[in-house]
């Protein structure tokens, strides 16, 4: 995404089993390479993983 993933939309880069199709490229934005994952930010499943990173994107993303 050229300009940037705006917060709440899904990564275009995310395959239809939501894995990274740029895992392990050197294309990989940095923000996405410096992600640690944590018990904390994945939780028992999907949608508690979501829910985090939903969080983090909306409440942690400057703006401008």
């Amino acid at each position: 995404m050229p300009n940037g993933k705006p917060a709440g939309i899904r990564c275009v880069q995310l395959g239809p089993d939501n894995r990274c199709l740029l895992f392990g490229k050197p294309e990989k934005p940095k923000v996405c390479s410096n992600l640690i994952p944590s018990k904390e930010m994945c939780g028992q499943t999907f949608g508690e993983a979501y829910e985090y990173l939903e969080f983090l994107e909306r409440y942690t993303t400057p703006t401008s």
